[in-house]
């Protein structure tokens, strides 16, 4: 079971930096490139959840960042729900 946890913690982790990289990207316009457009189709599903509830403050989509937010809650939901059934 614990593998699988941490499989998954990996996981939300790397999927955070690729976000991360992501809106790093859109500063600097580089969202066209190849590289871009594969960020764009592995983060634009799970942040457009977002952009819906949350809107932008002025020019600053702040979306992102509880995105972020919320795969931090769910690894600690994670190792806590692993911390109960040990």
């Amino acid at each position: 079971m614990g593998i699988v946890v941490n499989i998954l913690l990996n996981a939300i982790n790397i999927y955070s930096y690729i976000i991360i990289i992501y809106i790093f990207m859109s500063w600097f316009n580089a969202q066209q490139s190849s590289i871009g457009q594969m960020f764009a189709r592995i983060c634009e599903p799970y942040l457009e959840q977002f952009r819906r509830f949350v809107p932008p403050i002025g020019m600053i989509d702040i979306s992102p960042i509880v995105a972020i937010l919320v795969l931090r809650l769910a690894s600690s939901g994670l190792v806590q729900l692993f911390k109960w059934t040990i």
